[in-house]
């Protein structure tokens, strides 16, 4: 048996003259994917810098295709929030063996 583990991770600019203006467009956003869709979500880095941050959304689950999907929803759905620029992304899928454990 395997569970699926997905990584999204995006790095996001923002046209923000301050930390705080940048962290006012992309917390919201991120509270907002979290409140729509079951991932995880976390500002990775850049969180002293006012032009970009890298955010992460993860999800785990028994079924890869779900994973995979929900997770490419959640980065549209984050995509689609404005304010900033998805500059790159990057999905990542990842097996997990459970058989020592069920």
């Amino acid at each position: 048996m395997k569970a699926y583990l997905g990584l999204y991770s995006a790095r996001l600019e923002t046209p923000a003259r301050s930390l705080k203006e940048k962290r006012a467009l992309i917390k919201p956003a991120l509270e907002r994917v979290k409140a729509r869709f079951p991932v995880s979500a976390a500002r990775l880095y850049g969180l002293d810098a006012w032009g970009f941050e890298v955010v992460g959304l993860s999800l785990l689950g028994n079924d890869p295709g779900w994973v995979e999907e929900t997770l490419r929803e959640a980065a549209r759905f984050l995509a689609s929030q404005g304010g900033f620029n998805v500059a790159l992304e990057a999905f990542h899928l990842e097996a997990i063996d459970l058989d020592g454990l069920v």
